[in-house]
């Protein structure tokens, strides 16, 4: 049985570790607030630029631009997004899996050499490095600082090399942002652009709240479906009788490079509030076990001084009895 030296030498270290994982969760929750007002902040224009689309693709389903045609995939692109620093759960260790994975299905029909990566965050940088991948600049800054001009400078490239048939797919490895609790791995097709699958896809997310807990998700989720119902029944539909000059097939080709400016950006957005929703989990995890432990450290504490004292006791008992 350890001394009570050692026990309270092991009290005092998990009191200090507990501080910095409370510290790093509060932190973690602070950057999490400003990550959401970021996403929040960018949503007016995602739904005017998908209503505007959907508007267009009934007025004419047929009209055809560069960017949403298929061929046959001899070079692809993997734009990863992960974090520049750890202690966030499993966050980064599922991006890199899943690139892994995407990257051996490409190696088994094109080859590992014909499969750029494009990394954001420091984390998939070191990896891909590691394992000799072709990777195509390092944009570290990125992952802590999201920056729309940046973003448009990637997704340029990467449009530019897919019109000039230097690649032929990108795909967005990512973690979408659901709620504090809840990230979603997702990999999707970036270029060809299927404007269909994208106006479909999943844009349900919690902005509002920092809370991790099942039943306070659920109580949200249930808020957040009345509120939905009573804002359908105020917003008055857009007019959508749009004249459109000089033809919907110009006018696509302006929209469609929008579309994915906002699609790497929105991808972006959500891999940074998933970093930090990660990392508050983790480290309200670890605050928890070091309360744990601290609980039971203090009761072995309490037992071995007892027993301390019960020993000194019967020495003096023995004592006066032997005099």
């Amino acid at each position: 049985m350890p001394s009570l030296k050692e026990i309270k030498g092991r009290i005092a270290s998990v009191n200090s570790t507990r501080k910095i994982t409370s510290a790093m969760k509060m932190v973690a929750s602070s950057k999490l607030h400003h990550a959401q007002v970021a996403i929040q902040n960018m949503l007016p224009y995602e739904e005017l630029l998908e209503h505007i689309l959907k508007s267009f693709l009934a007025a004419e389903a047929e009209a055809q631009t560069i960017y949403d045609q298929e061929r046959p995939v001899k070079r692809a692109a993997l734009v990863v997004f992960s974090s520049n620093s750890s202690l966030c759960g499993g966050f980064n260790a599922n991006i890199i899996k899943q690139m892994t994975h995407a990257v051996d299905e490409y190696a088994q029909t094109i080859g590992c050499d014909n499969v750029e990566i494009y990394p954001i965050g420091r984390k998939v940088y070191e990896k891909a490095r590691k394992m000799g991948l072709n990777v195509q600049g390092e944009y570290s800054a990125l992952a802590d600082h999201p920056n729309v001009h940046d973003c448009i400078e990637i997704a340029m490239e990467l449009g530019r090399k897919f019109a000039e048939g230097e690649i032929d797919k990108v795909e967005l490895i990512y973690h979408h942002f659901k709620s504090a609790g809840s990230q979603v791995l997702t990999r999707k097709t970036f270029l060809p652009i299927d404007v269909e699958s994208e106006l479909q896809a999943d844009h349900e997310r919690d902005l509002e709240s920092t809370i991790a807990t099942k039943q306070s998700q659920e109580y949200l989720k249930k808020r957040g479906e009345k509120q939905e119902e009573r804002e359908k029944e105020d917003v008055k539909p857009l007019n959508d009788n749009f004249i459109v000059e000089p033809d919907m097939n110009t006018v696509l080709s302006q929209l469609m490079p929008k579309l994915a400016h906002l699609s790497l950006y929105t991808a972006l957005l959500d891999s940074n509030a998933s970093e930090h929703a990660a990392r508050m989990v983790a480290m309200q995890t670890a605050t928890d076990n070091a309360d744990e432990l601290l609980r039971q450290l203090n009761l072995q504490y309490n037992k071995s001084r007892q027993q301390a004292i019960t020993s000194e006791l019967l020495d003096i008992v023995g004592g006066s009895v032997n005099n």
